[in-house]
């Protein structure tokens, strides 16, 4: 009895603490545009982060192409893999990968593995890692003395290679990036590849997450190489952890939103922007930025959240944004991008749990061309949506406008 009692108090507890946390409102004292060098000043002081030069970032669109490009770094490394994933799945995709991981570490090279102990599955698949020498740990399982930090999960999906080849961005190791899963479509999504000096500061994210798991702090050449100019890209580590109140992610999202001066485009599976960023997605359309949100349609994988996030929709088309439910597959792109100029790409969603419960990791890009590269698929992926104007919001059917209201809680956990 008094465990049970004990039990519903710390439920009640945390409850409390989720849905009446207060929230920042985040704002800026001055805009400040995007392509300016104040802009790149400011942000890396802001964030206490630093923009490399010298990248090169390749875009990858959906499964066809990334899994390929990754397993293909996995099977020619020669020192170290590290991956870290919130998602990884038992099936054909993950097995190709334990298969190249396997030989790999009985070659010699050295394997370490990083998974979400509730995103991801625990298969047949650990032992044979294990057995081959790898080094595989499971973040945050769900144990008495860890509760209080169970709302805290890695969603960072990152790949990093002898440490000189990293890959980031929305996608796990799953068959559904991959194959249709009977009548579901494989998901649309996006990775890059990166090279470069902005490589290690992805592989110092590895190292944070494999230190709070292992305790072991990764050193030696075979983690942190010297790393030579490879592209012409300049990129800024964004990762985000609960542990800072107020994370870097959404401190540059704020403050290239708004300081957008003609385009942003948002491409996100879980759109649920809390009041201060809807106000600046705002202040931007009616300042005459052209503003676009991609949103998952009817195949999204949380109708729940689908419907949390249209019951916000008529704030933000009465202030001029456009957005776009995507209708082919369940889009799982993670994308913003602004006024031709900035890029970001990684694992955030444009959601509260995103910013302030979840680790995640993104690569923030100053390069024309990548991001124009990415407005490309942008571009595809709204010819394959439909806009959601005034009157049909007004049209949806009775259930959702029913049910909304009560999705409210996701606003704050999601």
């Amino acid at each position: 009895m008094i465990w049970t009692v004990l039990g519903l108090a710390f439920v009640t507890w945390l409850t409390m603490v989720i849905l009446f946390t207060p929230r920042i409102d985040y704002h800026v004292t001055a805009p400040l545009r995007p392509d300016s060098d104040e802009f790149l000043h400011v942000i890396q002081f802001t964030c206490q982060a630093t923009v490399h030069r010298g990248n090169c970032v390749e875009i990858l669109t959906n499964g066809s192409q990334f899994y390929p490009a990754m397993h293909r770094e996995v099977v020619s490394a020669q020192r170290s893999i590290n991956l870290e994933a919130y998602i990884f799945s038992p099936g054909d995709i993950a097995e190709s990968f334990v298969d190249a991981m396997v030989d790999r570490a009985r070659a010699g090279v050295e394997v370490r593995v990083v998974l979400d102990a509730i995103g991801s599955d625990r298969g047949p698949f650990v032992r044979r890692l294990r057995d081959a020498g790898c080094q595989i740990s499971f973040y945050q399982p769900l144990t008495w003395y860890r509760l209080h930090r169970a709302n805290n999960r890695t969603h960072r999906e990152l790949l990093v290679i002898d440490g000189t080849v990293a890959f980031t961005g929305g996608a796990g190791i799953a068959d559904r990036w991959a194959r249709p899963d009977g009548a579901t479509p494989a998901w649309r999504d996006t990775m890059a590849r990166i090279q470069g000096p902005i490589v290690a500061a992805l592989q110092g994210v590895f190292a944070e997450n494999w230190l709070e798991c292992c305790g072991e702090i990764l050193t030696g050449p075979r983690h942190w190489p010297e790393l030579a100019d490879a592209g012409p890209t300049e990129a800024m580590l964004v990762k985000s952890s609960p542990s800072d109140r107020a994370t870097v992610s959404r401190v540059m999202f704020q403050m290239l939103i708004e300081g957008a001066v003609s385009e942003i485009d948002v491409e996100t599976p879980y759109f649920l922007p809390d009041k201060s960023l809807r106000r600046a997605l705002v202040q931007a359309a009616q300042r005459g930025v052209r503003v676009r949100v991609i949103a998952p349609g009817p195949l999204t994988d949380q109708q729940f959240v689908r419907l949390a996030s249209r019951r916000m929709y008529r704030e933000l088309i009465d202030g001029g944004v456009r957005l776009f439910e995507y209708r082919p597959a369940m889009t799982h792109v993670k994308s913003l991008t602004v006024d031709s100029t900035w890029a970001i790409i990684g694992t955030t969603n444009m959601d509260n749990r995103s910013f302030e419960h979840n680790d995640e990791v993104n690569v923030a890009l100053r390069d024309r061309a990548v991001t124009e590269r990415l407005r490309r698929d942008f571009a595809s992926d709204l010819d394959a949506s439909s806009e959601i104007t005034l009157s049909i919001w007004q049209s949806r059917p009775m259930f959702e406008k029913l049910v909304g209201p009560l999705c409210w809680i996701l606003e704050r956990q999601q």
